[in-house]
């Protein structure tokens, strides 16, 4: 049933851009739609849409987007979109209006959500990455430093005053309920799903990504590797398999990480790594169904700072995983429950190899675990996680009216 009250979604992406944020964001807001009406303040260029009944509208700011390697211009532009967007909102939202943030910058939660308290609307935020905590998992900041208390303050001042907390993983209440004042009913729990279609695919031996020797054991690394993830692991894994003629890998991806690796691969062109570039979203489902296990490697002390949406889509082709990060991960608890994969630690190719000897050396069971996976990413459908958005939304809508 439709509402009254109008709700503001500010995100930095929004399709048509293609990354799984905007992606998610875009699914997320169409559905939401249904219900009420929606309004998405959007820097992607060509996002603008009207108004029409069951669809959200969509308001386009014009944004800077310099180049990723020039740090100091990126962070005045992210500086930049988090003023427009205040200036967005409050100039748009209303008492009893809900304002739906996503932490995509960083910077933008809040200013976006401090125009929505000056105009009396209810609050919500979506964290994809937490920071501080994301920054010091990298390594990019100490955790002692003046950058690194000035974001916790802010967050402090921020997490307390807000509706709701939208979580894609387990392993974030305990961080974010270490600041002072959050709540635990504050918190909603709505992991990410797949997004190709669920179902086990067979190992199709005239893939051309197995070629040439479609018998040899496949290990694959795919995707966006940010600063969280440590490729580096990976590689060293594969050294050391060397003399393990039935297992190959196969890497394809983008980000910085996918600059190390390639950095790796010109000094040191392993016979048992296939470097390929990245496959365009039409043959994602090819790729991934082509390795008989994947590797999600992270750094260490990630756990709730980096949730790897990939996951999902693995688990929907119905292949195991290998994931490096502590047990408390959202994705080391998906595989340890389900029994559906492998956790070891993080940093540790020594661990990752065996790790992957023991799948290459079991194929059965590898399988078995595959076929395993494919039912269990039936937990995680794009209609269950957008009831739970839309379950959300409501009960702050009716709590405002209380």
């Amino acid at each position: 049933m439709a509402t009254s009250e109008k709700l503001i979604i500010a995100a930095q992406f929004y399709p048509p851009d293609a990354t799984t944020t905007a992606v998610y964001v875009g699914k997320i807001a169409r559905s939401l739609a249904a219900d009420r009406q929606v309004l998405v303040i959007s820097a992607t260029p060509g996002s603008r849409t009207e108004g029409q009944a069951g669809k959200p509208e969509v308001v386009e700011l014009k944004s800077w987007n310099p180049r990723k390697s020039a740090i100091v211009q990126r962070a005045a532009a992210i500086c930049l979109l988090a003023a427009q967007m205040f200036f967005s909102v409050l100039r748009r939202a209303r008492s009893g209006d809900i304002v739906f943030c996503v932490t995509t910058p960083f910077t933008l939660p809040y200013t976006v959500l401090l125009a929505a308290r000056l105009r009396g609307a209810k609050t919500m935020l979506l964290i994809y990455d937490l920071y501080p905590e994301a920054l010091e998992a990298a390594g990019l900041v100490r955790s002692n430093s003046l950058a690194v208390r000035l974001i916790r303050f802010a967050n402090t001042l921020l997490f307390r005053r807000l509706d709701a907390i939208v979580v894609i993983g387990r392993d974030v209440p305990p961080l974010i309920e270490k600041y002072r004042g959050v709540t635990p009913e504050q918190l909603r729990y709505i992991p990410n799903w797949a997004l190709v279609p669920i179902g086990y695919r067979e190992i199709d031996p005239a893939s051309r990504f197995r070629a040439p020797d479609s018998s040899r054991f496949f290990v694959g690394l795919s995707g966006n590797l940010g600063f969280t993830h440590d490729p580096v692991t990976v590689f060293e894994a594969a050294r050391l398999l060397q003399d393990q003629n039935e297992i190959h890998f196969i890497l394809s991806g983008w980000g910085v990480g996918w600059a190390t690796l390639n950095d790796l691969y010109a000094k040191d062109r392993l016979e048992n790594v296939t470097i390929l570039k990245p496959v365009p979203e039409d043959e994602l489902v090819e790729l991934l169904s082509a390795a008989d296990v994947w590797v999600i490697p992270y750094h260490r002390h990630v756990a709730g700072v980096s949730i790897p949406s990939r996951l999902y889509n693995i688990l929907a082709i119905g292949r195991p995983i290998v994931i490096t990060s502590e047990a408390s991960s959202e994705g080391a608890l998906v595989l340890s429950e389900e029994a559906i994969g492998w956790v070891v630690p993080p940093e540790d190719p020594n661990e990752l190899a065996r790790a992957i000897r023991a799948a290459a050396d079991d194929r059965l069971a590898t399988m078995d675990k595959g076929v395993r996976a494919a039912g269990i990413a039936e937990k995680y459908r794009e209609d269950i996680a957008l009831a739970r958005y839309r379950q959300a939304v409501s009960d702050v809508s009716q709590a405002a009216r209380r």
